[in-house]
Parts: structure tokens; C-alpha cells; sequence
């Protein structure tokens, strides 16, 4: 492989990385495909790049392909790679749980949120607008403290403290 082919996978690596790890998973396909059609399949970093390809498979939905390139992964010769392809297609093929509605969160598709107008959004910033006074600044009122209440009593842990202080340093300067 020349210098020119190794910057290229390098460079399709990582932009597969960094594309998976910002959710952008159909572009960290694309890449990783291209980064795997560059590099030794065998070699240690043929198996990384499969292995990430594998995740981003899984992301995007794509099952079969994950599982298929899995099972060739379990077959690698760095044993590092087998292992990480044998527990991964562990997963990859474990049985689906069944649940209920009840215990699922539903999450709104916020897809088109950018193109709402800013007054629709609630909650969009901690600080209310200028003018406008919220009830909810309304229900967050200051308790008083009654200080007789508060200790104020001198428990010479400060004095201690920096007494301790004060005899290490002494001896660190004696010492040295």
C-alpha cells in the first residue's frame, strides 16, 4: 500500500469515526465502506475498520449486512477482532425482548424544529424575555433564614488545619 492509499484510508477512517460519533450514521456507512475496500481485510486494522463498520451497520438498521459481516469477522486471524466479532454477533443475534407501551418513553420526532418560529418553542431559555414576567419566576421565592439558628461557634478546625499546614512546610524547609 503506498503512502497515498494509506493517507486516504486514514482519512476515510476517521471521517467514519467522527461521522458515527456525531449520529450521523448513514454517512459513517459510506465511509467505513470505503475505508474497508482500502485496507488488508486480514490485517489488525482491516479487522478495526469491519468492527466499526459492523456498529454502523446496526445503527442504520441495516441488520443482515451487520450479521453476515460479523459471522466473517469471527473468522479473522488477529484474535482481538474474533473475539470482538463473536460477542458483538452474540448480540446481534440474541432474541428480541417484548414490552409493553406502558414501559416505553415515546421521543417526538424533532426533525422539523428548525423551521418553527422561535415563539412557538417553550422553554427555550432559562431567562424570561424582557418585559414579560413568567409565572414560573413567580413561584420561586426566597426563604429567610432565622440566623439565631445558624451555628456560628468557632470549632478550631481552621486553626488545625493551617497549624498542620504550617508544621509540614516547616519541616520540608528543615529537610531540604
Amino acid at each position: 500500500m503506498n503512502s497515498s492509499d494509506s493517507s486516504a484510508l486514514q482519512a476515510e477512517f476517521q471521517a467514519g469515526k467522527i461521522a458515527f460519533e456525531r449520529g450521523n450514521y448513514r454517512k459513517s456507512v459510506e465511509h467505513l465502506e470505503r475505508a474497508s475496500a482500502l485496507v488488508n481485510p486480514n490485517s489488525v486494522l482491516g479487522g478495526t475498520v469491519q468492527t466499526w463498520l459492523v456498529t454502523a451497520y446496526q445503527a442504520t438498521g441495516q441488520q443482515q449486512e451487520a450479521i453476515a459481516l460479523c459471522r466473517q469477522l469471527t473468522a479473522h486471524p488477529d484474535w482481538k477482532t474474533r473475539k470482538e466479532g463473536k460477542r458483538i454477533l452474540y448480540i446481534l443475534e440474541a432474541p428480541k425482548l417484548q414490552t409493553r407501551p406502558e414501559w416505553l418513553t415515546q421521543i417526538p420526532d424533532l426533525e422539523n424544529l428548525a423551521d418553527r418560529d422561535a415563539r412557538d418553542r417553550v422553554g427555550g431559555s432559562p431567562m424570561p424575555a424582557k418585559g414579560r414576567a413568567t409565572s414560573e419566576s413567580s413561584q420561586f421565592k426566597l426563604e429567610s433564614v432565622d440566623l439565631s439558628q445558624v451555628n456560628t461557634e468557632d470549632n478550631r478546625f481552621v486553626w488545625v488545619a493551617l497549624l498542620a499546614a504550617l508544621v509540614l512546610l516547616g519541616s520540608l524547609m528543615w529537610f531540604a
